[in-house]
């Protein structure tokens, strides 16, 4: 079991701790690029008791060229979202998808920075919780009751643009996106192919074993132990960058977040393009 860092759980604990008397939240955020059934999935079969979460709605603004294809929320909205989940306060939040936490770590990532540090991912999410034999509910559920969580932005960094290309020249700045998308070879949704100058490519896929579940801490050291110290993350559009944070996470090393990303920087067409690896 990786609990370093509190940033996972495995399934035989979550099941024991769905059993107690304040059991956690469970929240199901199935999202990937492309796929606008999510919600299909989660009502397909989903772990029993958990919500299901709109990454689309309510993990994100609307996009927007100069913003990027996923803002992050503002305080309130995200505030509002997460009572509806049934977040509350002293009770922890543990946080799935069924594609190696790529989407869940977005939720993760997002209540964090919001101020709510007892939130771990699903170690290998729907597919581990299947491989031991737990069974899977089916339809929609709703939060037992309101949650009471009082959030505040501000509590994992980010960058900004300037702030992307300063580190990308003075620290460590990883592109977590496939690395065809990375060297320029194919960019299926953003108006220029490539990657920041400078950045680093570190695919999150490489964050995984086999089974979707991250690899172990020393693992996840030996795979970041070139970075200097000052980190920054970007991804297409900042959803797998957080699955990079909580991977470096794991290996014990802070990192920052490009909210806007690869969507904002290449719609700005003062921006430099850099392609190969």
């Amino acid at each position: 079991m990786q609990q370093e860092n509190r940033t996972t759980r495995d399934v035989t604990d979550l099941k024991s701790a769905l059993r107690s008397l304040v059991p956690p939240v469970v929240l199901d955020v199935r999202w990937s690029l492309g796929d606008l059934d999510g919600r299909l999935h989660y009502r397909d079969a989903h772990i029993p008791g958990a919500v299901f979460v709109d990454l689309e709605n309510e993990l994100a603004e609307p996009g927007a060229p100069e913003l990027g294809r996923h803002p992050l929320p503002s305080i309130e909205r995200l505030q509002a979202a997460t009572r509806r989940w049934g977040v509350t306060e002293g009770v922890p939040v543990v946080v799935y998808d069924n594609t190696g936490n790529l989407a869940a770590a977005r939720a993760w990532w997002l209540l964090k920075w919001a101020g709510f540090d007892e939130v771990t991912l699903l170690d290998g999410g729907l597919a581990a919780w299947i491989a031991v034999g737990n069974g899977t509910s089916t339809g929609e559920e709703v939060a037992s009751v309101l949650g009471n969580v009082q959030l505040s932005a501000g509590h994992l960094p980010t960058l900004t643009t300037e702030e992307a290309a300063a580190l990308a020249e003075s620290g460590t700045l990883l592109d977590a996106r496939a690395a065809e998308r990375y060297s320029g070879e194919s960019e299926p949704v953003d108006p220029r192919a490539g990657h920041i100058p400078g950045a680093l490519s570190a695919p999150t896929s490489a964050n995984l074993d086999a089974d979707g579940r991250f690899l172990t801490a020393e693992a996840l050291r030996e795979r970041f132990g070139a970075v200097k110290p000052k980190v920054g993350v970007y991804c297409g559009s900042g959803i797998t960058a957080a699955h990079q944070v909580a991977a470096l996470a794991i290996a014990g090393i802070d990192a920052a977040l490009y909210p806007g990303s690869w969507s904002q920087w290449s719609n700005d067409p003062v921006r430099p393009v850099a392609t190969g690896m």
